[in-house]
């Protein structure tokens, strides 16, 4: 218990001084308030996972599950939701930018950055070139594909609306009641690693003041930190010069992505690859569905009428960009088989796009043509992958009439 102690000690110390800046009104300089929030955030975002993660056993269906999977969220999430709110405010401002550059980073930070990282560590540690998933997560594979599906119906829009809203909301709680029927019994044999382990050494009393008590400070300094840091990012753009887009795009999602992805290198550690591959399924489950169906939403409080975020020419293409890596992606998963060499190539792509973001980042008619020939170039790997593997998706479904 003490490690756990420890561990919560220094997360807390994190969200300290950007608890203390809010609360007290302070006005930094924008450069030190972005760290400062960032750190609060990253400290929440540690918190709720822990917290979280030991919950899970406990509340395995129904309602539990959803309202879990909306506080986990949070940290991913409040940054883009106070943009979405501040662009249906001012229509045609930068804050409509802004929304969907968040949104597009954190899926394809997640995608191209942490899933390569999982199966390139497991080789690293045991020189076993391949992660191996269980066939229920083609469940979550299935679930993933609908929802990639959708987001180019959006791509064809040139908007996001409420009715997707609807729509991706619907396929997210479909997916919150499916992966529900699974049993207790496999939830309890899976062991807890890191800080959320010590847990487990006590009673369920104790587990459940602890996980609401660590829940209910993560909410609060998540909350009290979106604003701040959020604007803070824009300032510290325009003042050194810097792209604003990019620094929201990339540097946002750091803060809340680090301690799913941290959680799933321990995962990793322990010897867990396909837990951790499939946690990291599931969070881009949770954000092609319930993020991109929160921004209409938050648009449309925001300007206070039924409206949508419009897709300029830019957004467009990131949102198509971030479509087709997600088909991508999801080809790779057909056989159950994450190799290294899967791995690598979803690294390239990503590092090619980000080489494309920082070279024409002030020419964005470039950036667009050139983010468009990636954008085909992932939707031609992807048929082509899909069709190699066919014949495993063919038996699963067959596998599913038997009885």
């Amino acid at each position: 218990m003490k490690k756990f102690y420890l561990s919560v000690a220094f997360a807390i110390a994190a969200t300290l001084t950007g608890v203390v800046v809010r609360l007290a009104d302070l006005h930094p300089l924008s450069i030190i308030a972005t760290v400062i929030f960032f750190f609060a955030l990253l400290g929440a975002g540690f918190l709720l996972s822990w917290g979280l993660e030991s919950a899970e056993k406990f509340v395995a269906k129904g309602l539990a599950i959803a309202v879990l999977a909306l506080i986990t969220v949070l940290p991913e999430y409040a940054v883009d939701i106070y943009y979405s709110f501040q662009a249906g405010r001012h229509p045609g401002s930068e804050y409509v930018g802004f929304a969907a550059a968040n949104m597009t980073g954190a899926n394809r930070l997640l995608v191209g950055l942490a899933w390569p990282v999982i199966v390139m560590l497991y080789w690293w540690q045991n020189k076993k070139n391949s992660v191996t998933l269980a066939r229920s997560n083609f469940k979550e594979i299935g679930f993933l594909f609908l929802a990639s599906l959708y987001s180019f119906v959006i791509v064809l829009k040139n908007k996001i609306d409420l009715w997707d809203t609807l729509i991706l909301i619907i396929i997210y709680f479909i997916y919150l009641w499916q992966t529900g029927k699974g049993s207790n019994e496999e939830q309890e044999a899976e062991k807890e690693i890191g800080p959320a382990a010590a847990l487990t050494n006590l009673s369920k009393q104790k587990q459940y003041i602890i996980i609401t008590v660590l829940g209910v400070y993560a909410t609060f300094v998540i909350l009290l930190s979106a604003e701040p840091f959020a604007e803070s990012l824009i300032a510290t753009g325009g003042q050194l010069g810097l792209n604003k887009f990019l620094l929201i795009q990339w540097l946002a999602p750091l803060a809340s992505e680090a301690p799913t992805i941290i959680i799933a290198i321990l995962l990793t550690l322990a010897l867990k690859p396909e837990s951790a591959l499939s946690a990291m399924i599931s969070d881009k489950i949770n954000q092609w569905t319930l993020l991109v169906g929160m921004i209409p939403l938050a648009y449309s409080i925001g300007g206070g009428t039924w409206g949508h975020l419009p897709l300029d020419a830019r957004q467009r293409e990131e949102f198509f960009l971030t479509a087709a890596q997600s088909l991508f992606a999801l080809s790779l998963l057909l056989g159950l088989k994450f190799s290294l060499k899967k791995g690598l190539i979803l690294l390239s792509l990503f590092a090619i796009q980000l080489l494309i973001a920082f070279i024409y980042r002030n020419d964005e008619i470039t950036t667009i043509h050139s983010l468009t020939y990636l954008c085909w170039l992932y939707l031609i790997l992807a048929l082509a992958t899909g069709v190699q593997q066919r014949k495993e998706v063919i038996n699963y479904v067959l596998s599913l009439k038997r009885p």
